[in-house]
């Protein structure tokens, strides 16, 4: 048998952290095999930055304190590449501070996204692992919800998402929706497409859930978001 698997022997691992539903699952399904010692957050001052999720990323911190797991957050400006020099002091930051030998992150689909990670993972001596790549969506979003994760929308940038989709959380009516949504409008199932963005308000990892207690929508011709405006944690 291979020595890792003899040995029993577990990689320590950060998670690139968004606060969004595939990030957070990304992270229970690596918590499953190695050890999750850290959160990894790069927080964009670009709300249209190519790299990062954007929509309430303030509030990773209290995903990462329901977690239980310290939490890195840089800062970026957000311009094109030369976010990834942001992304790479995060990484350097977690290596050095929590030991981490590899990172995970919860794409999908997203070549660009996937490449310019795992680049700067090597430069780091770094593992990247991508637990959701290529997967099921259908499966995924049916795991995700059965598994005990309270995710809702907070962002929507494509037609036929109008403002009444902000808030909403993902559930089996909402998965059925989102369905139709899929078949006939030629979107991604996930999201993973750019076209909605997720906040996580309670995971099986947690140890408290999120309670939202302000919010404001801001929307325009299928493009909005909500804006977590206060927010705690209370007892499940």
């Amino acid at each position: 048998m291979p020595e890792r698997e003899r040995y029993a022997v577990t990689m320590k691992l950060g998670v690139l952290f968004s606060g969004g539903k595939d990030s957070l699952f990304a992270c229970w399904k690596s918590m499953q095999q190695e050890e999750v010692v850290c959160l990894i957050t790069v927080v964009s001052k670009n709300p249209e930055s190519y790299m990062f999720h954007t929509p309430n990323i303030r509030l990773a911190a209290l995903q990462a304190k329901a977690a239980g797991l310290p939490l890195v957050e840089v800062e970026t400006a957000g311009e094109k590449e030369t976010e990834l020099e942001d992304l790479k002091r995060a990484l350097f930051v977690a290596r050095e501070q929590f030991g981490i030998e590899g990172i995970v992150t919860g794409a999908i689909l997203s070549v660009y996204q996937a490449t310019r990670v795992q680049r700067v993972c090597q430069e780091l001596g770094l593992w990247c692992f991508n637990p959701l790549w290529d997967t099921d969506q259908e499966a995924y979003m049916d795991e995700l919800i059965s598994a005990g994760f309270k995710a809702i929308i907070v962002g929507v940038f494509s037609a036929p998402f109008d403002a009444s989709w902000l808030g909403k959380e993902i559930d089996r009516h909402t998965l059925d929706e989102l369905r139709k949504i899929a078949r006939k409008h030629q979107v991604t199932l996930t999201g993973e497409g750019g076209e909605f963005e997720t906040f996580v308000v309670d995971a099986p990892f947690f140890s408290q859930r999120i309670a939202i207690e302000e919010a404001s929508r801001v929307y325009q011709n299928y493009n909005g978001v909500l804006r977590i405006e206060r927010a705690g944690l209370m007892e499940k």
